[in-house]
């Protein structure tokens, strides 16, 4: 039995929870996996895992093990990484997790100057607005946009996440133009249907928030979604500059009260991340990767530049 191929079988079984996705991940059959954590289990005669029609579920003793396991892959993965790293050759899976209107507008878009000049480096990338656990599906790193919450993750940022009042030239000769924030409450807006509350948030300068309550007859979730409503001349919208900047410069959409600054909620001020798990070593794939796209990006984004 090849012992750290069993453990890595077990604990990616335990942590999906199941041994045809911990396949699956390893390009391995089923039967493999099955045999590998089966032997396992000989081995240290005692049950490791509890099958059920739905999940595995970790035993006591499995329990135990997993950590122990878990610790010595860490390990031996760092011990790999520590050397591939001294000579200097990024290569292997990057596994991605992105959020997917971003991912389409700001990252695939670069993935050919990426790949050009790291050809050993595959891409997996799964793009997706729900928030994943890194280590659990085994991303290499993720891109999270807003204020980042605590969490054990290492975090760089990227770029700053910058919301802006947008309507289209259509719906201004229309109603007529904003000239402060209240003015909203009789408006039309078009609303973000996974904003904490039907508030905009706006203040000058320091000074402080002021909540206004918006209200309009569509809702959307999805930032590209809203976009096309507004270019629609169906309301007024409070996006991200990486959604609309390029309309903003185009002349297609009209920002809304420029000394103003908006956001959907008042917070930290929020940015654009990139979040790996912690490792005494960064792996060169995610170090290239993340410094890629903050190069790209830069001190002041592309789409900020005429928003």
């Amino acid at each position: 039995m090849d012992y750290l191929a069993a453990m890595r079988a077990f604990v990616r079984s335990a942590e999906l929870g199941s041994l045809s996705k911990a396949a699956n991940e390893l390009g391995a059959k089923v039967s493999s996996v099955s045999r590998a954590v089966a032997a396992l289990e000989a081995d240290l005669g005692t049950s490791l895992l509890n099958r059920s029609t739905r999940r595995l579920h970790l035993t006591e003793a499995g329990t135990a093990f997993h950590e122990r396991a878990t610790r010595i892959l860490v390990e031996v993965e760092e011990a790999r990484l520590a050397t591939a790293s001294l000579n200097g050759r990024p290569q292997g899976v990057l596994r991605l997790n992105l959020p997917a209107a971003f991912g389409r507008l700001h990252v695939v878009p670069h993935l050919p100057g990426f790949m050009a000049a790291y050809p050993e480096i595959r891409i997996d990338a799964t793009l997706t607005d729900a928030t994943v656990d890194l280590i659990e599906t085994g991303t290499d790193v993720a891109v999270r946009i807003g204020a980042l919450a605590d969490s054990s993750l290492v975090a760089k940022r990227l770029a700053p996440h910058r919301r802006v009042l947008v309507a289209s030239p259509a719906h201004l000769a229309q109603t007529g133009p904003v000239e402060a924030p209240a003015a909203l409450v009789e408006r039309a807006c078009l609303l973000f249907a996974l904003q904490p509350s039907d508030r905009w948030h706006f203040r000058q300068g320091e000074g402080p928030w002021q909540a206004v309550a918006v209200s309009g007859r569509i809702r959307m979730n999805d930032s590209e979604a809203l976009r096309e409503a507004t270019l629609a001349g169906l309301g007024i919208a409070l996006l991200p500059t990486w959604v609309v900047g390029s309309d903003i410069a185009r002349g297609t959409l009209v920002r809304l009260l420029p000394e103003w600054t908006a956001q959907l909620a008042p917070s930290a001020e929020p940015a654009i991340w990139a979040v790996y798990p912690p490792k005494r070593i960064v792996s060169p794939k995610v170090r290239v990767f993340v410094d890629f796209l903050s190069e790209r990006f830069g001190r002041l984004p592309y789409w900020d530049a005429s928003s």
